[in-house]
């Protein structure tokens, strides 16, 4: 699957851009929906990826661009429920995130992309 982070907020993704957070389930895409896991920003330092969103648990990988700068942050139960799942959280960079979503047909691909920090 074709993705990059083009520029700081800025995500391409098979040629479409998105100036927003993304989740990527079996190579469908949407926006991601964090608007439930702000109730955690004062504990992280910003919004987190928590179980209050709509996770893409389909495969047995869930890859996690953690942002330019690697600054989201994922919830401990997050972990908790991946395990549960037998599925292993991928957490890197955006940037080297999408360099390794490049390797993998669409339908492999389960992700959620931070845009920013």
């Amino acid at each position: 699957m074709r993705a990059k982070l083009v520029a700081f907020g800025t995500l391409e993704i098979e040629g479409a851009r998105y100036a927003h957070d993304v989740v990527i389930d079996a190579g469908r895409i949407r926006r991601r929906r964090k608007g439930r896991s702000k109730a955690l920003r004062e504990r992280y330092g910003h919004t987190p990826l928590s179980l209050a969103e709509e996770i893409p648990w389909g495969g047995g990988r869930l890859i996690v661009g953690t942002g330019a700068e690697g600054g989201l942050p994922i919830a401990p139960e997050v972990h908790a429920e991946a395990a549960r799942r037998g599925i292993v959280i991928v957490a890197l960079p955006t940037g080297d995130a999408c360099r390794l979503l490049a390797t993998l047909e669409p339908a492999d691909v389960y992700a959620v992309l931070h845009a920013t920090c």
